[in-house]
């Protein structure tokens, strides 16, 4: 019997700061596919940790290319062929898919879809260049995965009817066992409320509204909240500067990156998720598994998971309004969440069903 060899790309920098879900979800998958008899590569644009990937063989581009470009100068240089190719975080319908299916002798190649679109969609020419990408290249791929129902939707949308029989949905699931769990209690109404963002501090994240959203809040609930906020990125000074001159910097914390938000997480009331774009957010599934409702946006899959009222509280994206409101209302006492939200994701979107998903399409 021949070995069956399979390679993941996946566009994704392996950092010691942030071993999140996805990390998980690649080392789980890593085993499962071994268990099936596939032999696997993975190949990452940079490594700059590699302790928990312990016993995954890794390539990586050590950012001097793309990890495309890595992977297909890997084909070339060592003549080595795959059963199978799956992708993570890549761009999809681009002249790669081919290029690697015919160089590494690839039966089925399977792109899965991450990547959020923006709040009021790609602009013409982005349109038409999709439309154009997927009558060149679509047939080169033989799944096309969205990590929630409005991914798939816009895998579809984007890229034309031709692709909407091989396209499929596989939600984001998470280990729920590594996150501490929030005590159900209710918060007296004159306990001060914590809440939390875990967020990249990109303009797309929407911190910016919430800053300025607090600017918005009487003195007196002011008094009673503060918001950690646990991230890196390139927007980090603006938004401090903007805290200060909205004079609520004293309200607001900037820890960073952490690898211990699981156990972080159940220090807090409330995840606060502002964004402008998003697929399935591991961080609105994480804060649930901690039994920590979120308040979020409208945008992509966060309907998907959050009920109104129920595990937590939506808003329309850039309506600050409505997200002070909100904030005010739970301050006060007068919205609350009193079920605990972790039971949904450990039936539905747990780490164990997201790799059997997932598995299955090798097959």
């Amino acid at each position: 019997m021949s070995t069956k060899r399979l390679a993941v790309v996946c566009n994704y920098v392996l950092r010691a700061d942030r071993i999140g879900g996805m990390d998980r979800f690649f080392v789980a998958y890593d085993k499962a596919a071994k268990a099936k008899g596939y032999e696997v590569d993975w190949f990452f644009p940079d490594v700059l940790y590699k302790t928990f990937y312990e016993g995954v063989t890794v390539f990586s581009a050590e950012g001097n290319s793309s990890v495309e470009a890595f992977f297909l100068n890997y084909l070339e240089e060592n003549e080595k062929t795959y059963t199978a190719l799956v992708t993570h975080f890549t761009e999809l319908c681009t002249p790669f898919y081919k290029h690697a299916k015919v160089a590494g002798s690839i039966q089925t190649v399977i792109a899965v879809d991450h990547n959020p679109r923006p709040l009021n969609g790609f602009p013409l020419k982005k349109r038409l260049k999709n439309r154009l990408k997927s009558y060149l290249h679509h047939k080169a791929i033989d799944h096309f995965i969205g990590v929630s129902s409005y991914t798939a939707k816009q895998i579809v949308k984007d890229l034309g009817l031709v692709v909407a029989k091989k396209t499929g949905v596989i939600y984001n699931g998470i280990d729920t066992s590594v996150f501490r769990k929030r005590d159900s209690q209710d918060s007296a109404q004159e306990d001060n409320i914590e809440f939390v963002v875990v967020s990249h501090l990109r303009g797309s994240k929407g911190i910016q509204d919430l800053i300025d959203a607090l600017g918005y809040l009487p003195e007196a609930i002011k008094n009673r909240l503060h918001i950690t906020i646990y991230g890196e990125g390139q927007l980090e000074e603006g938004l401090k500067q903007q805290a200060r001159d909205k004079e609520v910097d004293s309200l607001l914390s900037f820890k960073g990156s952490s690898s211990e938000i699981p156990q972080l997480l159940a220090d807090f009331e409330y995840l606060i998720q502002p964004t402008y774009m998003e697929c399935f957010s591991l961080s609105i599934l994480e804060s649930l598994s901690a039994n920590v409702p979120v308040i979020t946006t409208t945008v992509g899959g966060n309907p998907e998971i959050i009920e109104e009222g129920v595990n937590g509280f939506l808003f329309q994206p850039k309506n600050k309004r409505a997200l002070a409101t909100i904030i005010e209302e739970v301050v006060n006492g007068d919205r609350k969440i009193s079920r605990d939200t972790s039971f949904l994701i450990e039936k539905e979107y747990s780490l164990d069903r997201m790799v059997a998903e997932h598995i299955n399409l090798l097959d």
